[in-house]
């Protein structure tokens, strides 16, 4: 974290007295929708990871959290998730949240999703690859692995043991060589018989190339197309939005959130949870307290109202 860093404490901070950001511009404005109406204070484009951020570990969101992010909406700052989730786990968690956002990131930058004038949310932006040599490569190293691909309908292919969760109830659980040639938005690799420390080591010394991906708090990797992640995503949006990059707010405690929290740092707020890891601390420029301890509650508690 830079030396500017802060602790959010929840006092709260100071209001801005303008009109809210422009029109969105250029040849992706089709895809921004109608602007906010304008409101007291400058808008804010917020991005909000899920788990572990806004969502504490055993699926529970607390009525803080909900009130402080309902509240950031109704000030008139664009608050959004972008979460490493399919489209099918993110997007019911809205209603539970009270919050309209126009635009969702989920599988890590894959996948943007807008909402359309009936409420519903299409796909406006996707991002594929082939897994195929990404896969063959770590298997070759984790026979026992269970492997994961989610297609660009946001439907899984499962191959080995993995945890009873929404992906694997949604999921088809088929052989390995089913899963090569899909084109894909999203891999997930799992292997349980391995520490953290050793899963790090055993992922290092693989060399994965053409591809991004990230180590997760367990035995857990995630894998996206080269070159895209959170923050690649929500630059897009806050062009589509034209919201200069000094009103970026993204907090997360994971490794897939290191880019939008730099992303958001360089200009912006990049707020860190209490309980993340230091390469996660390393990338923000503020630490609020723990998911348990309503963390993201108290930042957005500092927006501008």
């Amino acid at each position: 974290m830079s030396s500017s860093r802060g602790f959010v404490d929840g006092s709260g901070g100071a209001g801005g007295v303008d009109a809210a950001g422009g029109a969105p511009a250029g040849a992706d404005a089709a895809h921004a929708g109608a602007d906010a109406a304008p409101t007291r204070v400058k808008r804010w484009l917020v991005a909000l990871d899920i788990d572990g951020t806004t969502m504490r570990e055993d699926g529970v969101v607390t009525d803080t959290v909900i009130q402080a992010v309902r509240d950031a909406e109704a000030a008139g700052h664009e608050v959004m998730l972008s979460t490493g989730r399919s489209e099918n786990m993110t997007v019911p968690l809205l209603e539970r949240l009270g919050i309209e956002p126009k635009y969702l990131v989920c599988a890590n930058g894959a996948l943007t999703l807008q909402r359309t004038v009936e409420g519903a949310y299409e796909r406006v932006h996707v991002e594929t690859f082939d897994p195929t040599e990404v896969l063959q490569t770590i298997r070759g190293a984790l026979e026992n692995g269970a492997y994961g691909v989610e297609d660009e309908t946001g439907h899984y292919l499962l191959s080995g043991d993995f945890p009873d969760d929404t992906m694997t109830a949604s999921g088809d659980h088929v052989d390995f060589e089913r899963l090569l040639g899909v084109r894909a938005t999203r891999v997930v690799v799992i292997s349980p018989e391995h520490g953290l420390e050793e899963f790090l080591e055993i992922v290092d010394a693989m060399g994965l190339h053409k591809v991004s991906y990230t180590v997760g708090w367990t035995a857990w990797l995630d894998i996206a197309p080269e070159g895209v992640t959170k923050a690649t995503a929500m630059e897009r949006i806050r062009e589509w939005l034209d919201i200069p990059r000094s009103r970026v707010f993204a907090a997360g405690d994971g490794r897939n959130d290191i880019d939008m929290l730099r992303w958001a740092s360089t200009s912006g707020r990049g707020v860190v949870m209490g309980q993340a890891p230091d390469d996660v601390v390393d990338a923000g420029n503020e630490l609020t307290g723990g998911v348990t301890a309503d963390g993201l509650a108290a930042a957005l508690d500092t927006l501008p109202r």
